[in-house]
Order: C-alpha cells, then structure tokens, then sequence
C-alpha cells in the first residue's frame, strides 16, 4: 500500500533527532500498549504480524506523523479488534468515556504466568516467518533482476524506492510467508525471499563511492533484468 509510513528515499523531513541515553519506554502506558500487542491471538482476534503492520497504514497521515510509536500499535491493535468483532463499538466508546471521566480508576491485574512466560520466550527468540518447502527458487546468487513498478492496494512489503530499479541477487534467503495475502487474511502463500543489491547512485542518483542498499524481497516483488 503506498502512504505516509513508506518513508524510504523521502525528503523533507529534517534530521533524524537521536535522542542521548533514550530509554526503552518513555512511560508506564507504553509498557501496557507493548504488553497488549505482545500478547495479542489471531485465536482471540488479534491478528497476525503482516495484519498488525498493515494497521498502521491505514492511519490519517496527518495522525499517523503526529502519533508516537506505540500509539501507532495501539491504533491498530484496536482497529484489528473491532475489524474482527473481538470487541463491539459501544463497548469500546463506553471505556474510552469512563476512562476520560474517571482517569484514576486502577485497573485490575490478572496474573497469568504462562502467558508472561511466552511473551518472554517470543522477545528474546522472536517468531520465524519461515516455512520448509522444497520447492526450487526461480533466481540464484548474481542473477540480474528488476524490483516490480507495481503499487497494491493493500499491505506490501516492496518498499517504493526500489520499484522499477535494477539489483542483483547477493542471497537466496529461502521459503517465507508472503506478506501481501497473509495481512489480508488470504492465506500464507510462501515464496522464497532473495537479498537483492542495489547500487545508491541507481536509487538516489547523487550518492558517492560504491554505496549499496540490501533490500529482501520476496519473489513475486522481481523478475529477471
């Protein structure tokens, strides 16, 4: 999907502020909103990681460069419940309501071991997109391809700033899920996924030296040179 959060190759923004010592949350609610979309279930409504990112973008751009990190989480982790019907829409304005009106309400803790062991076990080990197939990539290391102009309706991961660019294949990751179709709930449909190399002048046109960008891109994203 193009939009304001494909932010690759654009201008205008300024500097990137680095902030010195930047500590992991800023407040108690972000640690609440990265515990919720942590332990959010597709079982439960939760969706899946690709369903998860592609909330994001369906953001008002204007909201979505104003929000903070995790108000962007939060944003869709909501969106993603309603969508599914986790949660009713009265329901959710009714808490939002009492909430506003009443912001010193505490909220009461569930301890749930085991789901806090999980959480803990899927940060420090993350969860492997990667699928066993055996099926034969259709593009091998030095290969010269073609990054696809093409521009989805929905979620992608082909950044646009190498679309239509030439590259060359540096690696043949292996089998993935596809993000396209499984935010969309239409299935995994694993392709392989290759690091393709692309020269900055290519992309930029005024870099200097022998800059490149490695960009992994699934196999449906090129075709040959």
């Amino acid at each position: 999907m193009n939009g304001i959060h494909d932010l690759g190759g654009m201008h205008g923004f300024g500097r990137v502020q680095v902030e010195e010592n930047e500590p992991v949350f800023h407040s108690q609610w972000e640690k609440i909103a990265f515990a919720l979309c942590m332990s959010r279930s597709p079982k439960y409504g939760g969706g899946n990681v690709d369903e998860f990112r592609s909330g994001f973008e369906n953001m008002d751009p204007v909201q979505y460069l104003m929000a903070k990190h995790y108000e962007r989480w939060l944003f869709s982790l909501e969106s993603i419940l309603l969508k599914r019907g986790a949660i009713r829409k009265e329901e959710y304005d009714s808490r939002i309501s009492f909430f506003k009106r009443n912001p010193r309400t505490r909220i009461r803790r569930r301890n749930d071991p085991e789901l806090a062991m999980k959480i803990s076990q899927l940060i420090r080990s993350g969860s492997s997109r990667r699928r066993d197939e055996t099926r034969e990539p259709k593009f091998k290391e030095g290969d010269k391809v073609v990054a696809r102009n093409m521009n989805p309706h929905g979620h992608t991961r082909l950044p646009r700033y190498v679309r239509g660019k030439p590259g060359v294949v540096v690696k043949v990751n292996g089998v993935f899920v596809l993000p396209d179709t499984n935010a969309q709930g239409k299935g995994e449909n694993p392709e392989h996924v290759y690091n393709v190399r692309f020269d900055a002048k290519t992309l930029w046109g005024d870099a200097e030296g022998k800059e490149a960008v490695h960009v992994d891109l699934w196999e449906s994203y090129i075709e040959s040179a």
